[in-house]
């Protein structure tokens, strides 16, 4: 898998993916990884992270790259405040609708210090409580640090679910 924080939108990007049989993150951010954090301001960060991806998934069919090959990620804490990424995380099933697969990555993030007061650390309950949910609000896919006890996360809400 090719996890792509530009989204493809780089010169020759949606080409050379589409010349390959792998599969594609599409992750959303808004600035530049330096500067990013500086404020960011949208309107309503939500549908505008929905519109952006909607597109890209668009673009990239449109190169020849199936739908069967895109997963999508909102791109939590890249030019995003602590309320833009929580309510990211609240309307997920928003993005889940886009009907590829939803990548969460949440461990250890910056919101969740600033939620908990927590060094990075110290987040692991913080991360474990987000990445589900995440997995409830519609997220496939987990990027994870602590593996094994997300494992445990993830296994005792299956059990739950059935």
């Amino acid at each position: 898998m090719i996890n792509d924080i530009e989204a493809l939108e780089a010169p020759g990007a949606l080409e050379a993916v589409a010349a390959r049989d792998c599969a594609v993150c599409l992750m959303h951010k808004k600035g530049d990884p330096a500067t990013m954090q500086q404020a960011p301001r949208y309107d309503d960060v939500v549908a505008e992270v929905k519109a952006f991806l909607s597109a890209r998934i668009a673009a990239c069919k449109k190169a020849g790259i199936q739908r069967d090959r895109i997963t999508i990620d909102p791109g939590f804490g890249f030019g995003k405040s602590v309320e833009h990424n929580l309510a990211l995380l609240k309307r997920l099933p928003e993005l889940a609708a886009l009907g590829v697969p939803v990548v969460s990555g949440w461990s250890r993030k910056s919101t969740l210090g600033a939620v908990t007061g927590q060094p990075v650390t110290g987040r692991l309950a913080a991360s474990l409580a987000a990445a589900l949910l995440a997995l409830q609000g519609g997220a496939t896919i987990l990027r994870v640090h602590d593996v094994k006890e997300t494992r445990d996360v993830v296994a005792v809400w299956q059990a739950w679910r059935k």
